[in-house]
């Protein structure tokens, strides 16, 4: 028997060993929720003082360039050394005192009859018929508008000043007062009235505590209006005050001290709205709000 041979090139060569292919990397998968709170390890008041930060640097470097006139705007330098030398010498203090003294008066005085008016005109149709349409007439007309006749009626001294402030306080809580007291649930006092509750009863225990976050929301308006309405009472022949202070200083065109002013004004106002603030986490503690994410 022959054996046949097949040739070299014929034999089928060994399989070659290949190595495993490398498997791709896995990249782990991080959850935006994780990414956003690492941006928010850094405290909250670091946070917030970014911007304000920021503004300061490049007020500073366009004073220290040149770009921007000692002339038109002092340094943020010359400011804090205007603001110091008023500090040491009591003249700041003095005049937030006044003017701060100004504002009580005036916020509470309007605050009294705002609130009642909104009272009298949200509780009853009747109150609503005698008093909306008069506090809707007088509240188009510009406030400020008033000085010359606030000047003729009360003078130049405190009253024109308060009065002031008072009517722009009245319109702003009126408003969101009477709208918080038309915009309780009309199913709740219908169950108040199913327990037994009477007329004054349905209004102490859910009319007002319904009406009071649109009574805080009007409290803080009126807070920021009372402010602004200081600034135009206290250029009624003021001599004393923030306001004051700021005219002697335009006319000795003083810059620093004006912004010294500016920042009085905006730092007593942003005290008076923390306080509003902190009231309303006291106040309202029984309505769960939304914070933000």
């Amino acid at each position: 028997m022959t054996v046949s041979h097949a040739p070299p090139s014929a034999i089928p060569a060994p399989l070659e060993k290949h190595s495993a292919p490398t498997p791709p990397e896995l990249e782990a998968v991080v959850p935006a929720s994780v990414r956003r709170s690492r941006l928010r390890a850094a405290p909250r008041w670091v946070r917030r003082a970014v911007g304000p930060l920021l503004l300061l640097v490049l007020w500073q470097v366009f004073s220290a360039t040149g770009v921007l006139d000692p002339d038109v705007l002092a340094s943020p330098g010359t400011i804090a050394r205007a603001a110091a030398d008023l500090m040491a010498d009591g003249t700041l203090p003095a005049a937030m005192g006044v003017s701060l003294q100004r504002v009580v008066v005036g916020l509470l005085l309007g605050g009294v009859i705002g609130t009642s008016l909104a009272l009298v005109s949200g509780l009853s149709r009747l109150g609503e018929d005698l008093v909306d349409a008069t506090v809707q007439m007088l509240r188009t007309v510009p406030w400020v508008g008033l000085i010359p006749l606030f000047i003729i009626w009360l003078g130049i001294g405190e009253a024109p000043k308060v009065a002031l402030i008072a009517l722009g306080v009245a319109f702003h809580l009126y408003l969101n007062v009477y709208a918080g007291i038309r915009g309780v649930d009309a199913q709740l006092i219908e169950a108040g009235t199913s327990l037994g509750l009477g007329r004054w009863g349905l209004v102490r225990h859910v009319v007002l505590p319904g009406a009071l976050p649109g009574a805080m929301t009007g409290l803080r308006y009126s807070l920021a209006t009372a402010w602004l309405a200081l600034v135009f009472g206290e250029s009624i022949n003021a001599d004393a005050g923030i306001g004051f202070l700021m005219n002697q200083a335009r006319e000795f065109f003083r810059t620093d001290v004006i912004v010294v002013c500016l920042v009085a004004y905006a730092f007593l106002g942003l005290t008076a709205d923390v306080i509003v603030r902190i009231l309303e986490r006291l106040l309202l503690q029984w309505r769960p709000t939304f914070t933000g994410q």
